[in-house]
């Protein structure tokens, strides 16, 4: 039996669940209800109407304020703007809720921190919901990579969600790739690759922008993102370059319905245990200090 069809040894956790917009209806709300290791109890969102559309289906109570939400859970997974979650996840942490992420911690590297250190101050669990890493096809790309070589590396993330749509929200049309889907690409280069000590960065986030990317072990990789662009579906691949054999992770055809069980028992066992996992805030703020490295640069 694979780890999360093995029966689920606890009570299920029960997780508040901040915001109702659209990854919040699609993601959020549906993978914390599926269960048997979460379930989901309460949605607070300002639009009181959002909430009641994202709640309802799953038999979950709409809650008015965020205190009434942290009444009722004993963790509490955000889906709002980064800089909505910087300014709501301290207080969460504060009232010993567990958290569960999005990406990136805040709108800013001075933010990421202050949410990190909350956390640590508080001792509390913490998860980022970095889609890819908890697909098994990633895993096994990421396992294989660590027996390699690796001079270098070439990775893309394009897509075309910012042209239009209900992807193309207010903070993402401000702050670009960068800042939406650097830290995916980003976390998988250095996962791969080894650890990034140096990012530098050209082009326009809002439109198409290159990192060079130095690695702990003297690899360099590059790494090309947008949101702006006609790809049809999106495309996510990573080539890794030594003696060996290129090793190539493309992501653009999996099914990410895989990743969802996976996150839900990760964060679900974090909690039960009292012990994060390697995807914690810390390893946000790491994301987000390398992100900062290619604005400056």
């Amino acid at each position: 039996m694979t780890g999360t069809s093995l029966p689920w040894p606890h009570a299920p956790v029960k997780v508040g669940l901040v915001g109702a917009g659209p990854w919040a209806r699609a993601v959020h709300a549906r993978v914390l209800a599926a269960g048997p290791e979460t379930q989901l109890t309460a949605v607070w969102a300002r639009r009181p109407e959002a909430a009641h559309e994202t709640a309802a289906p799953y038999g979950a109570a709409t809650v008015t304020r965020f205190e009434e939400l942290l009444d009722r859970c004993e963790a509490v997974a955000f889906a709002v703007p980064p800089a909505v979650q910087a300014e709501l996840a301290p207080r969460a942490a504060k009232a010993g809720k567990a958290l569960l992420l999005e990406k990136p911690l805040g709108a800013d590297l001075a933010s990421a921190r202050r949410l990190a250190d909350a956390i640590d101050e508080a001792g509390v669990v913490s998860q980022l919901v970095l889609t890819n890493r908890y697909h098994p096809a990633t895993r096994q790309f990421l396992s294989a990579a660590q027996s390699l070589e690796i001079a270098g590396a070439r990775s893309c993330l394009l897509h075309g969600a910012f042209l239009g749509g209900e992807f193309a929200t207010s903070w993402r049309l401000e702050h670009g790739a960068l800042l939406d889907l650097g830290p995916h690409l980003l976390d998988l280069l250095d996962a791969a690759v080894g650890p990034i000590v140096r990012v530098r960065g050209t082009g326009d986030p809002r439109r198409w922008i290159e990192l060079t990317c130095e690695h702990a072990g003297g690899a360099v990789s590059q790494a090309s993102l947008s949101g702006s662009v006609g790809v049809e579906g999106g495309s996510t691949r990573i080539e890794l370059f030594g003696p060996q054999a290129t090793l190539v992770y493309d992501a653009s055809e999996l099914d990410h319905e895989e990743s969802w069980p996976v996150l839900r028992r990760d964060f679900a066992t974090a909690v039960r245990t009292g012990v994060s996992g390697q995807l914690d805030a810390r390893r946000g703020v790491h994301l987000q200090t390398l992100m900062a490295q290619a604005v400056e640069s």
